[in-house]
């Protein structure tokens, strides 16, 4: 006849409680969450962007046009109003103006999955594609190769591309064509940008209901720098085709600083309002 002796039940008890706890409580609920859409309005100044047919006027009194104009947004980050952050994980989104990009990963609309609900009072994010995807080669989706914003002989993204034409003194018109991108130092063009947001301005996050950021987004801010001396003529620097001086020069206009610092209200990007929905 075998014996169970007390200890031996207390170890079985103990063991069966570690194994039902490794189960799921199914009275656990789940988690709450919510998504946030964004719309972009792409502008040149105070004008709306008009692709091939309206013309602008830089700093340095120039005329152009615009046929282009994409980008890619990375690494979305939102405050909450305690001052803690919410990384958004896998969050690459093409913007495009160009009418020729792909339907499918491109457009001037996208939105955030399964943020945890609750208030939030700020968000941050790259201009551009971080360094380990951009050694990750040519990808799928907004980082798709067939987007157009991928150098083939360089093994790296393009963050943002605007290609126009400008009016010379004699009345000609000459192309423009601005391809900025680089990763490695010394000539490393991302940037983080947390863009200006509306004073007072809340984004509840709740599973019933959707709400819009309207981020406004000024090309001119490309040429047009903070102080005199970060303008662009297109007289001496009428296109960028690597990584270099010159993209670091543009991405250091469109992000409003000379360094890769986080960046408010002198960048090309603002949050104009928000729709509750």
């Amino acid at each position: 006849m075998k014996f169970i002796t007390n200890s031996a039940i207390a170890f079985a008890l103990t063991a069966t409680a570690l194994l039902t706890g490794c189960k799921d409580d199914p009275d656990t609920p789940a988690p709450q969450v919510g998504t946030v859409t964004f719309g972009v309005d792409n502008r040149v100044g105070t004008d709306a962007l008009a692709l091939n047919t309206a013309t602008y006027t830089n700093a340095a009194g120039e005329q152009f046009t615009v046929s282009k104009f994409n980008y890619i947004l990375s690494n979305f980050k939102l405050t909450k109003a305690d001052g803690s952050e919410y990384a958004v994980p896998e969050s690459y989104f093409l913007v495009s103006e160009d009418p020729a990009g792909n339907a499918a990963s491109s457009g001037t609309e996208f939105t955030l999955r399964d943020v945890p609900a609750g208030d939030y009072t700020g968000v941050t994010f790259l201009v551009g594609v971080d360094a380990p995807r951009n050694m990750a080669g040519a990808q799928t989706g907004a980082l798709a190769s067939t987007n157009g914003m991928y150098w083939g002989w360089n093994q790296g993204y393009i963050f943002l591309k605007m290609e126009g034409s400008w009016r010379k003194p004699d009345g000609s018109s000459t192309v423009l064509e601005y391809h900025i991108g680089g990763f490695q130092a010394p000539n490393n063009a991302l940037r983080t940008v947390t863009p200006a947001w509306p004073a007072g301005t809340t984004l509840m996050v709740r599973p019933d209901h959707a709400p819009e950021i309207h981020l406004k987004v000024d090309l001119l801010k490309l040429f047009n720098g903070t102080t005199a001396a970060d303008n662009v003529s297109f007289a001496t620097m009428s296109g960028v085709h690597m990584p270099g001086a010159g993209a670091l020069k543009i991405a250091s206009n469109y992000s409003g600083s000379s360094s890769a610092a986080t960046l408010g209200t002198a960048s090309m990007f603002r949050v104009d309002h928000i729709h509750a929905n």
